[in-house]
């Protein structure tokens, strides 16, 4: 019988990520250096004060949406270091997968905790 692999996993969060990275993430950063040019940054009464982004934020959708962003970048950077590692000539994969993997994961668990607590 054969042993199961946890590879689909990894990868399927690395890919996910991956997609987010090339597509949403270079549309987010633009529209979000875009806005404020357009409509008063972060000033008092512009498109992009505390007030404004944390009533954004409040809303349980944003926030899984932002979750998923997020989460998924982080997971796909692991990934992406580890094999980055590896071209880098250090060899010590288990112990290099388990510290980027780790960070990950935790890093995901703080977006989680932080996005609650807003």
């Amino acid at each position: 019988m054969a042993t199961k692999s946890h590879k689909p996993i990894v990868w399927g969060l690395f890919a996910a990520g991956g997609t987010i990275a090339a597509f949403l993430a270079p549309v987010l950063i633009a529209i979000t250096s875009i806005m404020p040019l357009a409509f008063g940054g972060a000033e008092p009464g512009g498109v992009l004060n505390y007030d404004t982004v944390v009533f954004f934020v409040e809303n349980w959708l944003i926030k899984i949406i932002v979750f998923g962003v997020v989460g998924l970048q982080l997971w796909h950077a692991a990934h992406r270091l580890r094999v980055t590692a590896h071209d880098f000539g250090i060899r010590a994969d288990t112990a290099v997968s388990v510290i980027v993997y780790t960070l990950a994961g935790v890093l995901t668990i703080l977006a989680a905790v932080f996005l609650i607590l807003i």
